[in-house]
């Protein structure tokens, strides 16, 4: 016996050896091949946080394997190795969980680093970054939900109650989809974005009245960055049951437009002129469209239109305001008579004879 309880012992040690050594291999070639592929971020912190994410994952796996195939040796009591067994199993179905979930996390990350938002022509990256980011949350989710069933199908008594729950599943199904409807409708209005990208990450939309940028998109709800750096939060159900606003849904450029009125007796062709003269000197101009129209004429004055495009909705503003502190200049100092005024028309009475 005692032959057979040493021969046990050094299999399983050489078995753990064996594992720990498999794992090292697999944790360097894992780094090798993290490596490779992050050169794209400058970000040195931002590397480091990715490979530690490897890093952690695979060794806690490797560890608690080689202690479960040596804790028959290590532990005699059988009451004693059977609870030490079941905290093992549960500690490698959560370190299993952790390692999928970082895989998922540094695949995305490895991806999205070959698409730079920053750039001026983003359409593509911005579309890449929103599946991704969601498609991240549904794989992540799953991996949660399967990894805790895991665990809690290893009890016994839970293994009981979900037998007994299995044969009326139809019922609480039923009572769980009537009670969750809009939880569940909610995320899967957060995976219809994902697909159909009616919106996407850095958008610039009109959401109640409120413009702002995209920030994050998630499962149930949609982050909004206001222009004064507020956030406005909705559920991701608006955007496929109500109408907004997307400025950017083909592309970032877009077209402003900023009214003057001045009195009937300005001549328009300098206006015009000096219009052009100004979007010409300036960089926030895209060089695509510059154009002055009389859009409407009231009893008191003109409305004339400049209108301006722009690479981005940021950049028309700044434009748009540029053109109007200019053109608002140019009448103060070169046509102050002809700013919108007020006519009145006072006649003499009538003398009677």
């Amino acid at each position: 016996m005692e032959n057979l309880f040493e021969i046990e012992y050094v299999e399983r040690i050489a078995i753990s050896l064996v594992i720990i050594l498999a794992g090292i291999t697999a944790l360097y070639f894992a780094v090798r091949l993290i490596k490779a592929n992050i050169k794209l971020l400058k970000d040195k912190s931002k590397r480091k946080k990715i490979l530690t994410k490897a890093v952690l994952p695979l060794s806690l796996f490797t560890l608690l394997m080689a202690l479960r195939l040596t804790l028959p040796v290590i532990v005699k009591d059988p009451e004693l190795f059977g609870s030490a067994s079941h905290f093992l199993m549960v500690l490698l179905v959560s370190a299993g969980a952790w390692i999928a979930i970082s895989a998922v996390n540094i695949t995305r990350t490895i991806i999205l680093s070959h698409y730079d938002v920053s750039q001026k022509d983003n359409l593509l990256a911005r579309k890449i970054h929103t599946q991704l980011k969601i498609i991240e949350r549904i794989i992540v989710f799953v991996i949660i939900f399967i990894a805790l069933a895991s665990i809690l199908l290893t009890f016994d008594s839970i293994r009981r109650i979900g037998v007994s729950l299995f044969a009326s599943a139809g019922v609480a199904g039923l009572v769980i989809g009537l009670a969750a409807q809009k939880v569940i409708g909610s995320m899967l209005a957060g995976f219809q974005l994902a697909i159909t990208q009616p919106i996407r990450i850095d958008d610039v939309v009109i959401v109640e009245n409120e413009w702002g940028w995209i920030e994050e998109i998630t499962l149930t709800y949609v982050v909004i960055r206001l222009w004064d750096r507020r956030r406005l939060v909705v559920p991701s159900t608006y955007f496929i049951e109500k109408p907004f606003q997307n400025w950017t849904r083909k592309s970032a450029d877009i077209i402003g437009s900023v009214f003057v009125h001045t009195d009937y007796t300005m001549p328009v062709d300098e206006l015009r002129a000096e219009f052009h003269r100004i979007v010409e000197k300036t960089e926030l101009w895209d060089g695509n469209v510059a154009n002055v129209q009389v859009t409407n004429a009231t009893s008191q004055s003109l409305e004339i239109r400049f209108l301006v495009s722009a690479n981005d909705s940021p950049t028309l503003w700044d434009l748009r305001v540029l053109v109007r502190e200019r053109m608002v200049e140019y009448l103060q100092k070169n046509h102050p008579d002809k700013l919108p005024k007020t006519r009145v028309n006072i006649q003499s009475p009538v003398s009677q004879c």
